[in-house]
């Protein structure tokens, strides 16, 4: 599997992280950037990257995505055809697991304002080692999240 990592200057540091502990856990990783901390840039222009490398190939690619509260970046996420990311700044781990097994979330959206490094690592693990329950009702509510993006077209 390969991962996609991106993030904004409020990123930078725990994509760096992440990128560091994937890689010695044996992970293809891509750094979709920034490269350098840059404290004005925009996350659109980094997380598309990520959410369109995943776009192209949904059941083998993940992104992980980071800003400051991961929220601005799921949406650009969002905005990809077979892209479906969710977001985590803190509490309950459990919605990790339920963005897998009733999501099929292939971007997890990060918060680094609200997390420590070690907590990103076990929602990441969490997260990476959940699968799609593939129970019906969840396979039938993705198709029809397909059939939105075909019928609205809102979606790149």
């Amino acid at each position: 599997m390969k991962i996609y990592l991106a993030s904004d200057h409020a990123g930078f540091t725990l994509k760096k992280h992440l990128g560091e502990y994937l890689r010695s856990a044996g992970f293809e990783v891509s750094d979709m950037g920034p490269a350098t901390f840059e404290p004005h840039d925009d996350y659109p222009d980094f997380i598309s990257l990520a959410a369109q490398e995943v776009a192209k190939n949904p059941t083998e690619a993940r992104g992980i995505v980071i800003g400051l509260s991961g929220q601005g970046e799921a949406m650009v996420a969002n905005k990809f055809a077979n892209v479906r990311a969710g977001v985590f700044y803190g509490g309950s781990e459990e919605i990790i697991q339920l963005l897998r097994e009733h999501n099929d979330a292939n971007v997890l959206s990060l918060g680094a304002k609200f997390i420590t490094p070690a907590d990103a690592k076990r929602v990441v693990d969490i997260w990476l080692s959940t699968a799609f329950s593939n129970e019906p009702r969840h396979a039938r509510r993705i198709e029809k999240i397909r059939d939105i993006e075909r019928k609205h077209g809102t979606r790149v």
